[in-house]
């Protein structure tokens, strides 16, 4: 069955993503202690950023789909051991095997000679093939990645547009914004979900700017988002939206705390107070009995 990242868990079913997602989530994540090596330098980051870039000429022609699961595999892979060689060599053959386990997940029948055609060294099948069962157990065989798409759509429902043009151009914004943003070495540490309702509140705040007050509460209305985590992440979303791809060179030379530039929203609710009941009834099915919103 054809791996889907808006829907992981049943790929056949058409019920927006909930609960389950929010608690297996960290599990699909890279390890907190990579993600500050690669900040504070004890990872090379250009490692990463040199592998990223073979994964971008080898998806070429592909969907997009398949680079942003690529990484994400890489990501895991590289937070899960150390890696044996860094030579150029090795780099590309883990770039390689990522590629191909993303494409085979995406239900794309692409050969090796294929992948090798776009330029780059060439392996034997048995190579990459060896490679891939390397990363396969290194992801403890999570193939079906939860990602910032999962939760996309689960967040649009609660906003309750009526509008389908409206709803699909929310969507297409939140999607751009989360393509842009995963080279983004500051992003790694925050979880799938937060990155996917932060898109949305970006992406809500370039299109529907009178609703985005509604639209912020109703997200923070769900026990499982932390309104500080959301902050933070909002504001390295909002610089990833404005400035396009980054570099992970100019990622790791920004301050671990930048100014929150529309720190505002987060603290006004005067708007949300009207729709405050509606956004709240529209997330009950986000939230679980007896837990705190994890808001002040």
């Amino acid at each position: 069955m054809e791996f889907q990242l808006e829907n992981p868990l049943l790929a056949d079913s058409t019920t927006a993503p909930s609960h389950p997602l929010f608690l297996i989530e960290p599990d699909h994540m890279p390890s907190e202690k990579y993600t500050e090596n690669l900040r504070f330098g004890d990872f090379d980051f250009a490692v990463r950023r040199d592998i990223i870039s073979s994964i971008s000429q080898l998806c070429s022609g592909l969907d997009r789909l398949v680079l942003y699961l690529s990484v994400n595999y890489l990501d895991r892979f590289l937070s899960s051991q150390e890696l044996p060689q860094t030579r150029p060599w090795a780099l590309w053959l883990i770039a390689m095997s990522c590629v191909s386990l993303a494409a085979k997940m995406q239900g794309f029948n692409v050969s090796l000679s294929d992948l090798q055609g776009n330029g780059g060294l060439i392996f034997d099948s048995e190579t990459v093939r060896r490679m891939e069962v390397v990363i396969l157990g290194a992801l403890k065989w999570r193939m079906r990645s939860i990602t910032p798409f999962s939760f996309v759509p689960a967040f649009i429902s609660i906003f309750q547009l009526k509008d389908p043009p409206e709803t699909q151009a929310l969507k297409a914004r939140a999607t751009e914004i989360i393509f842009r943003a995963q080279t983004d070495i500051s992003l790694l540490g925050f979880k799938p979900s937060v990155i996917a309702a932060s898109s949305l509140l970006c992406a809500s705040n370039e299109l529907f700017p009178l609703q985005f007050s509604c639209f912020r509460d109703a997200i923070l209305e769900c026990s499982y988002v932390h309104k500080d985590h959301l902050e933070q992440c909002y504001d390295k979303m909002q610089q990833a939206a404005v400035e396009g791809y980054e570099s992970v060179d100019e990622s790791a030379l920004r301050s671990d705390t930048p100014n929150n530039v529309l720190d505002q929203h987060f603290g006004s609710t005067s708007d949300s107070e009207r729709t405050g009941n509606t956004s709240g009834r529209a997330c009950k099915r986000l939230r679980t009995s007896g837990s705190g919103s994890g808001l002040s």
